[in-house]
């Protein structure tokens, strides 16, 4: 008995310890992507005029892809030591990426996917709405508004910066993030229960993409996505099924990128993007008939749990108490929030002190 309870002490520091390490990386990856927001705001104030608008968003954009994944997957396979366990393997980023079986079949999984993804969507856009009701209904004292309306990235304005954050959206954004959510970070957790990987990679997914509204939209593609890799047991499907979600948000922002260029006058351009907006419809309604209809495919296909000594509840338990994780969470809030809880806090401290600065 006393073996058995040496045994799930171990076993229960191992987790505490990768637990850990991944709120570091989440931390760092917070650090970065504020230090990038920093350097683009600095770029474009000193040398902004001088250098033109298409350069300054391609260093804008290498920053960013510097920042916010290069540096953070870097931390990342040194902190859980992924690759250089797997290098010794022959073949492993092969067999990462391997083509499975009946890809065309596993690739059908979109519709229900993006069905499940835009649904909490819209019920997120409708929670919005109705804070920024009750925001103007309280008071302006409140500032609910301010702090959880959704956080729109400003668009470029011409067609070469355009292509840039479409290129970016759709073909590094998913080799990148499934590279480091789907590969090391699942491939660190599923060790512990494959349910437990797939739970806390899609809400790190979601916490990564630094924006309130989007929040719950990518954990919930996060969840499908890793449900989907570990069905398939390969990161081929679900970069492929990223990068279809990515490529229809790129699309659309194309279109639109191109009726702002044209002043809004060009009737074949809005017509382009009102029949791209009915087709997104169009597929959002078949998406939501397809998850309905994989429900109970689902049920019966369980997860099973590779490592049942600690419950699922305690597992999680022991991730959220986390000291790394919590701060990781304080700076997601920080972040979500644009930058504005923190300023406020010091300007409440600062108007407390007995000196002025």
């Amino acid at each position: 008995m006393e073996e058995k309870t040496f045994t799930e002490e171990t076993q229960q520091q191992t987790y505490k310890t990768i637990c850990a390490k991944l709120g570091i990386i989440m931390c760092a990856y917070f650090i970065c992507r504020y230090i990038a927001a920093l350097a683009i705001h600095y770029i474009a104030e000193k040398g902004g005029s001088a250098l033109g608008a298409v350069p300054l968003y391609a260093i804008s954009s290498l920053i960013q892809v510097a920042l916010v994944y290069v540096i953070p997957i870097w931390i990342t396979a040194v902190l859980l030591k992924n690759i250089s366990y797997h290098a010794k393997t022959p073949g492993w980023l092969q067999s990462l990426y391997k083509k499975p079986k009946r890809l065309a079949k596993k690739l059908g999984n979109f519709p229900a996917m993006y069905g499940l993804a835009q649904s909490v969507n819209f019920l997120t856009i409708l929670a919005f709405y109705l804070i920024s009701v009750i925001s103007r209904t309280v008071g302006e004292g409140i500032e609910l508004e301010r702090f959880f309306s959704p956080a729109v990235s400003e668009t470029p304005h011409d067609l070469t910066s355009t292509l840039i954050l479409v290129f970016i959206m759709v073909i590094i954004a998913p080799l990148l993030e499934e590279f480091w959510v789907r590969g090391l970070l699942y491939d660190a957790l599923k060790t512990y229960g494959n349910g437990t990987a797939i739970i806390i990679s899609s809400v790190m997914f979601g916490l990564m993409h630094g924006s309130i509204n989007m929040l719950f939209y990518t954990t919930a593609l996060g969840f499908a996505l890793g449900y989907i890799r570990y069905a398939t047991d390969s990161l081929f499907v679900v970069t492929i099924l990223h990068l279809i979600i990515n490529a229809v948000a790129g699309v659309m922002l194309f279109l639109l990128s191109l009726a702002d260029i044209a002043g809004g006058d060009n009737q074949v351009i809005n017509t382009l993007v009102n029949i791209y907006m009915l087709v997104i419809l169009v597929m959002v309604i078949i998406g939501l008939a397809a998850m309905i209809k994989k429900i109970p495919v689902i049920k019966k296909y369980r997860i099973a749990n590779d490592w049942p000594e600690i419950s699922a509840k305690k597992k999680m338990a022991l991730f959220i108490t986390s000291a790394p994780v919590i701060i990781m969470l304080l700076l997601a809030i920080e972040t979500h929030a644009n930058y504005q809880l923190l300023g406020k806090a010091l300007e409440g401290l600062f108007a407390m002190a007995p000196f002025t600065l």
